[in-house]
């Protein structure tokens, strides 16, 4: 989708204002983006942008939560993220301009690099699991109220609301359901509690990037604080992190024994959320998840 004659001449105004300089858009070039949100690279006479948008009225609030989310990354001083330029909204298009990141080879230096700041933003700690707004993962709100123990908030903010969700949608049967009834009695055990970690979130492989000179940015963040198992989990996922980032990571921070055996636990969210947004192929995976820990 071309930007609008009328979008550009709305943006050009508030990027001045946001640069302190007068900013003229050359070119609003689409670019991958992801499922939810269109994505451009806006080049101006002053630097180069990254654009998404979306609809307002579908995801009302959704760029300003990210711009918080990327705001309480940055303030650790561990990992970057990119430059939050501004977010706003015209019509029912909801937008959020960053800094554009030039990307680079995913080189193991880089991939050490990001599992040893990873670890230090992990060390930044809350008193209570949870954040102070709410969010979104992926394209479905994600609520972050406070609890005093992960298992109450992974039960009650994360897994409670999916699985209600797939039952809704004529995702899960009853049975499948009450599958994980059984599990969340058993959860306390199945784990060792620790101090509430700054979290990323939704830390798959194509939510981070290298630069060109070899520095690690996250994106898309859907932040809240908990246990630093499950960020670790969701890098299992799908793949995408090097055997030289878990080894980072470890050396910085190590993880408690057997973690590894938990990440279908922890990725049970996850994998909700695509049962939820994709369909039943997913299905499989997730019975055959919790039916793990039972």
């Amino acid at each position: 989708m071309p930007l609008s004659k009328a979008f550009i001449e709305h943006l050009q105004p508030v990027l001045s204002v946001a640069n302190g300089t007068v900013i003229d858009i050359k070119e609003a070039k689409p670019v991958s983006g992801g499922d939810i949100s269109l994505a451009f690279m806006l080049t101006t006479n002053h630097d180069r942008y990254f654009m998404k948008l979306n609809s307002q009225s579908a995801y009302p609030l959704m760029f300003e939560r990210e711009s918080k989310g990327l705001a309480a990354i940055r303030q650790t001083k561990t990992v970057a993220v990119p430059q939050t330029i501004l977010h706003g909204v015209f019509e029912d298009y909801a937008f959020l301009i960053l800094g554009w990141v030039e990307t680079g080879l995913k080189s193991s230096k880089a991939l050490s690099t990001l599992g040893q700041q990873l670890a230090g933003m992990h060390r930044c700690t809350a008193p209570h699991h949870g954040f102070s707004h709410n969010n979104y993962m992926g394209s479905l709100p994600q609520s972050n109220t406070s609890h005093n123990n992960w298992s109450d908030f992974f039960i009650n903010e994360r897994l409670q609301p999916m699985v209600q969700t797939a039952l809704n949608r004529n995702m899960l049967t009853t049975r499948q359901a009450g599958l994980f009834e059984q599990l969340y009695n058993r959860l306390p055990q199945l784990f060792a509690e620790e101090q509430p970690a700054l979290l990323h979130g939704d830390l798959w492989g194509g939510n981070y990037l290298i630069n060109t000179n070899g520095k690690p940015y996250l994106i898309d963040p859907a932040v809240s604080y908990g246990h630093r198992e499950f960020d670790i989990a969701m890098t299992t996922l799908f793949g995408g992190f090097s055997a030289d980032f878990y080894a980072a990571y470890d050396e910085a921070y190590p993880l408690a024994p057997d973690w590894q055996q938990r990440t279908a636990l922890w990725n049970l969210y996850p994998l909700l959320l695509h049962l939820n947004l994709f369909g039943t192929s997913y299905l499989s995976q997730v019975i055959d998840s919790v039916n793990m820990y039972l």
